[in-house]
């Protein structure tokens, strides 16, 4: 067998990458007098890395994650001991695995949104499947799915992303339809996979989003049944970060 017909078999197979740097390979390994594993490992190393680099970017195209939320862009140093050793235990990831929920409350602009969205990136470079979801657009996606009869697909459509990072419940007032479709999709995703929630709202108002006792308490009940909270009593970095801006121009 020549060359050729190597690169005949690597392009039937679909080994673009192997086939791309083969020319280059063997002849570092005639150079080095390689054996033939090494040869093999180092062609198939590089399929690998490959794979897995445009794996990642795939993932992170599909969780319409905001690019610049990551930890390299959180200020964790306003934070406290115990938030981010929280945090930490967060990022190892096994959370994921358990189908835990994260829950992240605090104030407008105390880092609620930048703290799960970091999180979701670091999943990401895990290999984890997640979404992110402002929960306004949520609501409505689940709506339109509910009135075309195609909430059990959709439903599961996003069952299959193991973390869905819903943003800002509650921030605004939700009809009882619009409630009605968030619980549907708590509960499915109860012991399934992990939700990850910011809210500027303590559970004591969470009446406010589902409209009655009955249900609030089943919605609380299966997000906290296993999970972690993330208490952010901060004042909001945008105003700390305007202030700072205004007394450097003074």
């Amino acid at each position: 067998m020549d060359l050729n017909e190597l690169k005949a078999l690597l392009q039937q197979m679909k080994l673009t990458t192997m086939l791309e740097h083969l020319e280059d390979v063997s002849k570092i390994a005639g150079k080095e007098s390689w054996s033939y594993e090494q040869f093999l490992y180092e062609l198939v190393s590089l399929e690998q890395q490959s794979r897995w680099e445009r794996k990642l970017k795939l993932l992170m195209r599909e969780s319409r994650l905001p690019a610049g939320k990551t930890f390299a862009t959180l200020d964790r140093s306003r934070f406290g001991r115990t938030l981010n050793q929280h945090i930490d235990a967060l990022v190892e990831g096994s959370f994921l695995a358990r189908c835990e929920n994260v829950l992240a409350f605090g104030n407008p602009g105390s880092g609620k949104t930048h703290t799960l969205c970091a999180i979701g990136h670091e999943m990401i470079l895990q290999g984890k499947r997640v979404l992110f979801k402002n929960c306004e657009m949520l609501v409505q996606e689940l709506l339109v799915a509910k009135r075309a009869y195609e909430l059990p697909a959709y439903l599961k459509r996003i069952g299959r992303f193991q973390a869905l990072i819903i943003d800002d419940i509650g921030y605004v007032q939700q009809s009882r339809e619009e409630m009605e479709v968030l619980f549907t999709l708590l509960a499915d995703r109860y012991e399934k996979a992990s939700t990850l929630i910011t809210s500027n709202l303590p559970f004591s108002e969470w009446e406010k989003i589902f409209k009655d006792p009955m249900t609030t308490a089943a919605a609380i009940d299966r997000l906290v049944h296993h999970s972690m909270i993330l208490e952010l009593n901060l004042p909001s970095y945008r105003l700390e970060h305007a202030k700072k801006e205004k007394c450097n121009e003074q």
